[in-house]
């Protein structure tokens, strides 16, 4: 099965994003928890979600991935930002517990001068605090490009927060192909070999799910510009050679590409006209 959405946005309720998927050929899709610049979540609709489940469940979609908000830096140096992004993640595990048995992704955070090391001590702290048995989501650890002090952008700094999290068994990592482009890995040239890095260093277990997007700059220029699927430096062999690769089929891969509802839906026909069967 190939498992293919996008970013919608919740303003319109849960069950809307998961009919405008349908709408569009996907079976699955990532949204904000909240606004993705702001703090304050929407109360959930009890109704809403469940008419979503039914929805899912219905047309084996698979799990719904959704994202912290940018605002959301776990190991800054300032500890107004750290209590925020405690806040935050506690607050966005009490609502996905609404949608158990989906995925969680959030972006590591950037140091912001303190040192890498400090910086993966004080994500771990976050986690350490959040996470616990009983919750019902797994957690994603989203690749990063490597951008000023970003935590996140190379296989051993995950492996690290996993390896220091108390419940490691809630995490999983989201890779992101424009960012680990950006960060290094050679995903054009040597996929196999990328993988086999991961595999060594992280583990292909781990990985849950895909950030699939194009790159508006080159091979380990530590950015994150996203570009529209083809259009970019990854070009649309190395996204095709990706989606059909033998160790990520079944995973499911979300778009985060620059688009309106419209140019997802242009892009999903695009991936599954070019997946092999």
């Amino acid at each position: 099965m190939f498992y293919l959405g996008c970013h919608l946005s919740a303003s319109k309720g849960y069950l809307h994003m998961g009919k405008e998927a349908l709408s569009i050929g996907a079976n699955t899709f990532q949204f904000f928890t909240r606004n993705p610049r702001g703090s304050k979540a929407k109360r959930l609709d009890e109704k809403d979600v469940a008419a979503l489940l039914t929805l899912t469940a219905a047309n084996g979609f698979a799990p719904l991935l959704a994202h912290a908000p940018y605002t959301l830096n776990p190991c800054s140096a300032d500890q107004k930002v750290r209590d925020f992004a405690h806040m935050v993640m506690a607050d966005d595990m009490e609502i996905m517990g609404n949608l158990p048995g989906n995925y969680y992704t959030f972006h590591p955070g950037s140091h912001v001068g303190q040192g890498i090391e400090a910086g993966l001590e004080l994500v771990v702290d976050l986690l350490n605090q959040v996470l616990g048995p009983q919750l019902t989501t797994t957690v994603l650890l989203e690749t990063m490009s490597g951008k000023g002090s970003e935590v996140g952008s190379t296989f051993e700094e995950l492996r690290f927060i996993i390896d220091n999290t108390d419940h490691s068994d809630k995490l999983g990592v989201c890779l992101d192909t424009c960012h680990i482009y950006s960060a290094g890995y050679d995903i054009i040239n040597d996929l196999d070999g990328v993988l086999d890095q991961f595999n060594s260093i992280v583990g292909l277990d781990r990985l849950k799910a895909i950030h699939l997007n194009d790159s508006l700059t080159p091979f380990a220029t530590h950015k994150d510009r996203h570009a529209k699927i083809g259009e970019g430096t990854l070009g649309m062999e190395t996204i095709v050679n990706f989606i059909n690769h033998p160790r990520l089929r079944g995973l499911p891969f979300y778009l985060e590409t620059p688009n309106d509802v419209q140019g997802y839906a242009a892009e999903i026909k695009l991936l599954r006209s070019a997946y092999r069967q």
